[in-house]
């Protein structure tokens, strides 16, 4: 299997960050192993794209990749000139078989080596050879969930199962944004020696809904009312986010007129609420019956009314 993190996730070396976030999530949408559970050449793609993601979707992490610092897995590749740089700092000394390594570098300098290379923290020589410690914290590892939603705005709770097999709960808390990204504490891969697992970063996509939309921590929707609520206004049910409430249609009210509800919008748990705003919108029955044909007319003969007078005033 080809591991340049590029090439697996199809974009090229001079892919933007926003480029490789977009490829990422347009994969594991179709790769996900939930989608897939009994197919193992996708699971097994999933998992090299998320480790791609892990990589690239990180500036420094990719920097590092690209200057050669470290490989497609992330870990540290050994200085090439290492030797050379002691060499020269010995420069005109001839190697001595018979030194050995004591006589040309002390025990730190040794440690020193095996934590170049190694990556992790050397500990000092013991009696009988070189005892090596090494910590270091495990790598964070990036993953991709699609939320509902009305889930996103009220907060809810989510099991995932992770690339491994692994099921973990995710808590989704109320207000979340297309596009936010969840860190999971000690959820990402392992660490060596003492040190610590890495984190599990969940970026999130929100799905759309067919009545609501969100503005900032405004929500805004479509109402439709009827010719006569709209003339002799009322008293009408509203859906909102959190549930349904009562709002009043204004006498002669107009298709596009807007009514804001206070602190029905995205609620966040610190108590700051935006609001909702629904837009009214008059639909008329399918089929005129002869009352209202009748009733129109009279109307239209008596009102004189021209509502598109202004628009010829400013054209």
């Amino acid at each position: 299997m080809n591991n340049d993190p590029y090439k697996i996730l199809g974009v090229p070396r001079t892919a933007t960050q926003d480029e490789i976030k977009k490829a990422y999530r347009k994969l594991v949408k179709s790769l996900h192993p939930d989608l897939h559970p009994d197919d193992a050449a996708k699971q097994e793609r999933f998992k090299a794209v998320s480790a791609a993601y892990e990589l690239l979707g990180d500036p420094e992490q990719r920097r590092r990749f690209d200057a050669g610092e470290i490989d497609a897995s992330g870990q540290e590749r050994p200085e090439r000139q290492f030797y050379h740089q002691y060499a020269e700092q010995d420069a005109g000394r001839r190697y001595d078989p018979g030194q050995g390594f004591g006589g040309a570098m002390g025990d730190d300098d040794l440690s020193d080596i095996f934590a170049q290379f190694f990556g992790g923290r050397a500990g000092g020589p013991g009696r009988n050879g070189f005892r090596q410690e090494f910590h270091a914290r495990g790598q964070d590892l990036h993953y991709h969930l699609d939320v509902d939603f009305l889930d996103a705005a009220r907060g809810t709770r989510r099991s995932v199962t992770m690339p491994d097999g692994h099921t973990i709960e995710i808590a989704i808390p109320p207000g979340l944004k297309d596009g936010q990204t969840l860190r999971l504490r000690g959820k990402g891969g392992p660490g060596s020696g003492q040190g610590g697992p890495g984190d599990a970063l969940v970026t999130v996509s929100v799905r759309s809904h067919p009545v609501f939309s969100r503005e900032g921590d405004d929500i805004e929707m479509d109402l439709p009312i009827t010719f006569d609520e709209a003339v002799l206004g009322a008293k009408v049910e509203v859906p909102t986010v959190s549930g349904t409430v009562s709002a009043t249609i204004p006498k002669g009210a107009s298709s596009g007129q807007r009514l804001r509800l206070r602190g029905k919008g995205i609620r966040h748990p610190d108590g700051k609420a935006g609001d909702q705003i629904v837009r009214l919108k008059i639909v008329l029955p399918k089929r005129i019956d002869a009352d209202m044909e009748e009733l129109a007319k009279r109307w239209r003969d008596k009102s004189g009314l021209d509502p598109r007078a202004d628009l010829r005033r400013m054209t």
